[in-house]
């Protein structure tokens, strides 16, 4: 087995191979795919519920697996058959042409149901599994390099792919073929790279019964309020999230390709922040954190309110938006990931992660399905509004935008003992922008820098401006566990 840093390394090229199967398979192609099989606003809705709807086999893992002493084999064995499950869908309309549109997009919404389902019951199985593994010290750390390497795996996977499809001769359901044949490729050797990752024995539950098992993460108020909180949020966002993509590409006006470029742009957001975002949760905690990432959450879904029916304009005026967007959901992600591992006992570990994740996922699900019901239903019901045009998507975007500001005050119930207050977090980011605008401007004015003594540089980079009559806290600025450039150098 591998050393554990070398192990970390591998789990995080891991990650990035899952990102780009991810990418691949759950892309604005798939709805572009959809839609050149028939299908409408029901089929879109249903596909974007499925990601949380089939969240309930989180809690099927989690009980099996407290009858087995290893995860490796059962996960190996799901996971493999998840990642290939796609494949007939993607290259049935291609290899089988006269088989009617209905049965492929039908095809298509069960084999999704399949995969998704198997990918939630190998969830908790990996989780607990690296809950056991990872050491606890820079948990948040690690997420946040894993999922800054993702985040970047992910915007290229996109573009490549969005170029691809653009170029693609036979239009999309040939395109589609090949990125699903890549997709399967990546992810099998995502979950190949695990046999050389060492695994500690599975720790069950104290109590082998059923109703035990299931009640013990609901025991802890902790995480009560989480998954309350949670479950909201999914309702929240999963109102209007599902149909940015249907709406860029039929209310818009906007081609696969750029559809496909403002995803892929989009994770370079994520991608920028996201080791920072592993920092600040390690030093201040997962709440304030996850407090802030959900307050400016409403900042997309207003953007699309007023985004013009122009798909120049409209793509680059929501390319800043999206990488918005995508650095907040790197916040929340790394948030959620470190909670759950921090606050699960290594005992039905399991289940706390699949309670942590699957009752909300399933509410989510459910909101997907019904907000699909309502979005054909209203389609007929596009009007005007003081000569500005409204349609049936802005109506659900409305609705998603009123529950979002509803959750950003909601997640203040959340309860972490350990964790600082979030104001101490927003004051740490603005002196840390002032910091570093400080920095860029004394490197840009001044005049003679190879003159000046380094720690004479970096004291005046750390301290602008401070006053002679006060005294330095030199031996604060050394003992901070801040890995800035200034309070590594200063003294």
């Amino acid at each position: 087995m591998w050393p554990q840093q070398t192990a970390q390394r591998a789990i995080i090229f891991a990650g990035c191979l899952g990102m780009i199967y991810l990418q691949l398979t759950t892309s604005p192609a798939t709805v572009q795919f959809a839609r050149a099989l028939g299908g409408n606003g029901l089929h879109i809705g249903i596909l974007g519920a499925l990601p949380t709807a089939m969240l309930f086999m989180q809690f099927v893992s989690a009980v099996l697996v407290n009858r087995f002493k290893y995860r490796r084999r059962l996960w190996l064995t799901v996971g493999i058959a998840h990642r290939l499950v796609m494949l007939p869908a993607a290259l049935g309309p291609t290899l089988w042409p006269d088989m009617p549109d209905g049965f492929w997009i039908w095809t298509l919404v069960g084999l999704t149901a399949i995969n998704y389902g198997m990918a939630d019951f190998c969830h908790p199985l990996w989780m607990s599994w690296m809950g056991d593994y990872l050491p606890k010290q820079g948990l948040s750390r690690f997420w946040g390099r894993r999922h800054l390497w993702m985040h970047w795996a992910a915007a290229a996977a996109l573009g490549l792919a969005a170029v691809y499809v653009s170029s693609h001769p036979g239009g999309i359901k040939p395109a589609f073929a090949v990125l699903g044949v890549i997709a399967a490729v990546c992810g099998v050797v995502d979950l190949l790279v695990f046999l050389k990752v060492d695994e500690p024995p599975v720790q069950p539950s104290p109590s082998p019964r059923l109703r035990d098992i299931l009640s013990a993460p609901f025991q802890q108020r902790e995480f009560r309020r989480f998954i309350g909180f949670s479950c909201f949020w999914h309702f929240a966002a999963m109102t209007g999230a599902p149909f940015i993509g249907l709406f860029l590409l039929e209310y818009v006006g906007m081609d696969l390709f750029h559809v496909m470029l403002l995803w892929a742009t989009s994770w370079i957001g994520g991608a920028l922040t996201a080791s920072r975002f592993g920092w600040l949760a390690d030093k201040f905690g997962h709440r304030p954190l996850l407090v802030l990432s959900i307050a400016f959450k409403s900042v997309l879904m207003i953007a699309l309110l007023f985004v013009p029916a122009n798909p120049t304009l409209a793509f680059w005026l929501l390319i800043p938006v999206f990488m918005l967007d995508a650095l907040l959901n790197a916040g929340i992600a790394i948030a959620q990931h470190g909670f759950l591992l921090s606050y699960s006992p290594s005992e039905n570990r399991a289940m706390y992660i699949a309670a942590g994740t699957a009752i909300a996922g399933m509410v989510g699900g459910a909101t997907s399905i019904g907000s699909g019901f309502a979005l054909r239903s209203l389609a007929a019901w596009d009007f005007s509004f003081l000569a500005v045009g409204v349609s049936h998507f802005h109506v659900l975007f409305s609705i998603s935008v009123l529950f979002r500001l509803l959750s950003a005050v909601l997640v203040l119930r959340v309860e972490e003992p350990e964790a600082a207050r979030t104001g101490e977090v927003v004051t740490h980011l603005w002196h840390a922008a002032q910091r570093r605008l400080l920095r860029l401007a004394h490197v840009t004015l001044r005049v003679d820098t190879p003159a000046k003594a380094p720690r004479l540089l970096a004291g005046e980079s750390a301290l602008p401006h401070r006053p002679r009559t006060r005294k330095v806290p030199w031996r604060d600025i050394v003992q901070a566990d801040d890995p800035s450039h200034e309070s590594r150098t200063t003294v």
